[in-house]
């Protein structure tokens, strides 16, 4: 049993595929019509449903590495005017000693052979990045750079920061996040459909300080919604748990919410939460929540504002692995500090004294006491729930029934007719 996943535009030749790949393997085929989370990303929770022992993705794809089922990628291959994209890495980089490094969208990978077989004698210092449909075993060598599938080495003693980045493809989630993870390369791109290129104009700096805005939200947030956007990249459980762990020793309260692919309309019904954080691929966490009613930030974002050892430095990283234990990212969480030696801190948004020390985590049994003391059961609720806690501090809360505080009266007649002119209201003469 294979499950065949297809992106929306590529439905209409799911019919014909399935029954060739049936008559050529004679495997069961099922068709994945509407993904759980991302088109990019693998379904393996749909593909669970059926019994499938192995997917095979169509379109375009994150490559992020699977938890359980082996997975095939067929990218397709989208037109690629080789003489055109050659002639445009020309007039972008007139300089023949150029350090690039050429990465393209997955549905142009195979025609980046015949473009190197173009370049490569006249440019001796370029460099082509590779695909990458699994990890690979073992540590990265120096100056080897494995991410969102792609595998290239840099040499010069400068590393990345010496290298231009040339990217083959449309404008899109994929660009942005390589802009964002190697934002000290300047970038440049070429648009196979519609056939021009640019040195990209996008102020990365202006982007980057956005995120940087979402990170101050972060800190100044009480009540985190861990928003769980796939259920098949690899070591998602884990950041689940390490996330947690984080919130609960820097003082907020967290929910874990599985609302599949999040909109505003989604979102708004949880009103007690201060800032969401997605849990995505590399390409779908940085989602731009403009027109949310609560800002939506990184692993990577919610790691600068909770974790007094995680310092920026410039790199900025989309993938949440890389913050794994293990990962060359990964930063442990220091030990706790006491709050009478914690530093000070104000928040630059709403110039208020906030808490930025980590505590001791919680023990899971409360110590036993003998003493009984009544307590009122709204506030006590308050203390576990910030549901509770949020509809306490709102003057309306909804209709409430107040028995024995309604004095008690006879029916009367009210109004009669329709709304836009009751039996009892005047009418005006034309």
């Amino acid at each position: 049993q294979v499950a065949l996943q297809f992106p929306d535009e590529l439905l209409a030749d799911a019919v014909e595929v399935a029954a060739r790949m049936e008559a050529a393997a004679g495997a069961e085929m099922y068709v994945l019509g509407d993904t759980t989370y991302g088109s990019c990303c693998v379904d393996e929770v749909a593909a669970e449903h059926v019994g499938a022992e192995a997917v095979l993705h169509y379109g375009p794809a994150c490559l992020s590495p699977c938890r359980k089922l082996p997975v095939l990628h067929i990218f397709g291959q989208q037109p690629l005017d080789v003489g055109r994209c050659t002639e445009a890495f020309r007039e972008l980089y007139p300089e023949r000693q150029s350090r690039v490094v050429v990465l393209s969208d997955v549905v142009y990978a195979h025609a980046m052979g015949e473009l190197e077989q173009q370049l490569c004698p006249e440019y001796p210092n370029i460099i082509f990045s590779r695909l990458v449909c699994r990890d690979l075993p073992g540590p990265a060598v120096p100056g080897e750079e494995r991410k969102f599938g792609r595998q290239f080495c840099v040499e010069g003693a400068g590393g990345l920061q010496d290298y231009a980045m040339f990217y083959v493809g449309a404008e899109g989630l994929a660009l942005t996040s390589f802009m964002l993870t190697w934002n000290r390369c300047p970038f440049s791109s070429f648009n196979p459909i519609t056939g021009c290129s640019r040195h990209e104009t996008l102020n990365v700096n202006r982007a980057l300080m956005r995120r940087l805005y979402l990170v101050e939200r972060a800190r100044d947030a009480r009540v985190v919604g861990i928003l769980v956007g796939t259920l098949g990249v690899a070591g998602y459980l884990t950041l689940l748990q390490h996330l947690r762990e984080l919130l609960c020793r820097a003082g907020k309260r967290s929910y874990t919410l599985a609302v599949g692919k999040p909109n505003p309309a989604k979102l708004a019904n949880f009103l007690e939460v201060d800032i969401f954080v997605l849990v995505a691929c590399a390409q779908n966490s940085l989602l731009d929540s403009s027109d949310f009613y609560r800002p939506v930030v990184t692993p990577y974002e919610l790691e600068l504002a909770c974790n007094p050892a995680r310092e920026w430095t410039g790199n900025y990283l989309t993938d949440f692995r890389d913050l794994l234990p293990g990962a060359c990212a990964h930063v442990e969480l220091p030990p706790a500090v006491p709050a009478v030696e914690a530093l000070p801190d104000v928040s630059l948004i709403t110039g208020k004294m906030r808490a930025t020390h980590l505590c001791d985590p919680p023990t899971s049994q409360l110590p036993p006491s003998t003493t009984l003391a009544c307590r009122d059961q709204t506030r006590a609720l308050a203390e576990i729930s910030p549901a509770a806690s949020f509809l306490e501090s709102r003057s309306w809360r909804g209709l409430e029934q107040q028995l024995g505080q309604t004095p008690v009266s006879k029916a009367v007649q009210g109004r009669r007719g329709i709304a836009i002119a009751y039996e009892d209201e005047g009418c005006e003469q034309p």
